[in-house]
This record gives C-alpha cells, structure tokens and sequence, in this order.
C-alpha cells in the first residue's frame, strides 16, 4: 500500500507492537452486557477534535474479560464480527493495572455509538469470550493501560515517523528502554522544559526482524515535524 504526498510515494509500513499509557478510565454503566465490566478510554484530545464533530461517539472501549485471551483469539474474533454486522471494528488485547488490581480485557475502537456498544460486547460473547463481573469504578480514575496493536507508520525522516491515518500523530525512535516510573519523571522534566506545549505522550515497543524498537507516540493538534524533532531530542539526550 502506498500514499502519495509531494508527489512521492511513501511506503506505509504495518508493524506489530505494544503502546502504554496512562489515561483517566471511566466505567460504562448503560448499552452493555448486564453485570460486567466495561471501560471507556477517552480521547487525550477530545476537547480539541469534538469541535469538528457534532457526533459524541466512544474513542476507545475496553471489554474487561474474565480471563487473559491472546491477540490471535481477538483478531479472529473481531474479523469475524466486522464481516458479520458490516464493521470496521480494531480489536487488540489490553491490559489495564487499576490501583493494585490489575485486568485483561479487549480494547476496541471503531464504535460510531455509545449505544451500539452493547450490541459489540454481544458479538463477542458469541464469539465465547467471558466477561468480567462488573466493578464499582470512579469517573476519572487512573489507570496504566497496555495495548498490543498494530502501527501503520509514514517515514518522516531518520528514526521519525507519522501515522497515515492522522495528521496529528507521530512516532520516534529512542535509544533504550525505559520502565514506567523513569519515562513518568523523563516526561514531567521534559514537559516542564519545552517550548511545546499540550501534546499527549505514550511509550511502546515495536517488532522488526533485526529486534524490539523502542518508540514514544505523541499526539498534538497541529503538530509539526520541527515540534516532534525538538521532542526527541528531550528524550535521546535523557537516554543517551
């Protein structure tokens, strides 16, 4: 697949990897199966991108299972689902550590509606996966939440990447692997430092024959390259 810009033609690339995030969750309490556990991820941005849309649709929905499932049993499943209801559903494992309860579920997008997620849940459970019991949870509780997913990424330039999919969203390389509480410090530093300013963070990993990459997501409105650029360069002189 390939994406004219410039009159180039740039290669989308397809990998396959594994973003975390720190996000408030808050539960859906309507439109689900009775007695379980369901999460809405909102959108970091949503105040800025509900300007330009009238509809108040769900960013992300995690279907919190019962027991751990693998990636493949959700693609399988979602594949199926898209082709029976005539979808265009992204299903991916989660794993969401919550206060010190930590839980497995299905992280979908792709709902138009609040109230069609009831309707995928079931599609779903007819697929045979089980459901957590549902659990009282706070609006804007905090939440650290792994993702294993796919990346389709655009290269920008050397270790700078954009997603084909949004404008708004980029992908840099970094020189080493750092666990949550260091990147949450790195990140505070960083953001207190910059001249950039409102951009949502996430760290990941992706897949590649030669290895596992480490990589940092960002998000802006309006991002530019010379922004992302000044970013990374935060991070590779903190990991150097």
């Amino acid at each position: 697949m390939h994406n004219q810009t410039n009159e180039v033609f740039m290669e989308i690339r397809e990998l396959i990897g594994k973003i975390t995030l720190q996000e408030n969750i808050s539960p859906i309490e309507r439109n689900k199966v009775n007695g379980t556990f369901v999460i809405h991820i909102p959108n970091p941005l949503a105040s800025y991108y509900s300007r330009f849309t009238e509809v108040n649709k769900p960013n992300s929905i995690v279907f919190v299972t019962k027991n751990p499932v693998s990636f493949e049993q959700i693609l399988r499943a979602t594949k199926i689902i898209n082709a029976e209801h005539n979808l265009k559903l992204n299903g991916a494992k989660s794993e969401l550590n919550i206060g010190r309860h930590k839980f497995s579920g299905i992280r979908v997008t792709g709902i138009e509606r609040y109230t069609n997620i009831g309707m995928v849940q079931s599609a779903y459970q007819e697929r045979g996966f089980e459901f957590h019991k549902n659990v009282k949870l706070g609006k804007g509780t905090d939440a650290l939440i792994r993702v294993n997913k796919f990346f389709n990424m655009i290269s920008i330039e050397e270790k700078i990447y954009q997603s084909p999919n949004n404008k708004d969203r980029f992908y840099f390389e970094i020189p080493r692997y750092v666990d949550w509480e260091d990147f949450r410090e790195i990140t505070f530093d960083i953001k207190n430092n910059i001249s950039v300013s409102n951009y949502d963070i996430a760290k990941g990993i992706i897949y590649e024959n030669d290895g596992i990459t480490d990589i940092i997501r960002v998000i802006k409105p309006n991002i530019t390259v010379d922004m992302v650029r000044l970013i990374r360069e935060k991070y590779a002189h903190k990991l150097s």
